[in-house]
């Protein structure tokens, strides 16, 4: 259960600090770990950046619904726009520009991942909100990590096609981006009891993207 913040306790600091644990917990999965450690080929790369178009095609097909809303409508960034930037990538990791699309599927966490979010975009603002955090400010953060191993365990080209995900060239100044967002996050026209429903919905994102990485590592074990 979450514990209660003090009034003084700014939102974006609330979730950030909440959710640590399991935000750790997803960093440092099996998975993530032996792909980072350069123990897995790029079949098992390819299939998690598939794993991500479900994703990112559940948050991306909901945002012009919630373009007006009062609570997830200011989140809405073009500049965020990451399904654009998969698809290049996967054109190139699988070689084709469209074939991809017959033959990729979603894991079962991935399905169970994507409903939620569409869920949520359909009932709950706020719950969008949540998924949209977790998802794009640590892509654009800790993603650049996968991106620099991507590229030299390999061969891509620096922030060129089958990394083109991690790129967020359309943000002028990242670093100022996040500040604007977290202040975005303290000025959510929402109760105590809502913030604590949006920190236990980011929660349960990455307790969703857990799962995920859970059952690509039982796909890709790290070889002997």
């Amino acid at each position: 259960m979450t514990s209660a913040p003090s009034p003084a306790t700014d939102f974006s600091t609330l979730i950030r600090t909440a959710s640590q644990e399991l935000h750790t917990e997803a960093n440092t999965s099996t998975f993530m770990s032996d792909m980072l450690g350069g123990g897995l080929g790029v079949a098992a790369y390819t299939r998690y950046t598939e794993q991500l178009w479900f994703i990112y095609r559940a948050l991306e097909a909901a945002a012009p619904a919630l373009a007006d809303d009062p609570v997830a409508g200011p989140f809405l960034r073009d500049e965020l726009r990451r399904l654009p930037a998969l698809e290049r990538d996967l054109s190139h990791l699988h070689g084709d520009d469209t074939a991809w699309r017959r033959t990729i599927s979603p894991l079962p966490a991935t399905a169970a991942y994507a409903d939620r979010i569409a869920e949520v975009a359909r009932e709950w603002p706020g719950g969008y909100v949540a998924h949209h955090y977790t998802r794009y400010l640590g892509d654009l953060s800790g993603g650049q990590v996968v991106r620099a191993t991507a590229e030299k365990t390999w061969g891509f080209a620096h922030k060129g096609d089958g990394v083109r995900f991690y790129v967020f060239d359309a943000l002028d100044n990242p670093a100022a981006f996040k500040r604007a967002y977290r202040a975005l996050l303290d000025a959510l026209p929402c109760d105590e009891l809502e913030r604590h429903r949006i920190v236990d919905e980011c929660k349960h994102a990455f307790t969703l993207n857990v799962a995920v990485f859970r059952e690509l590592s039982t796909r890709f074990p790290l070889s002997a």
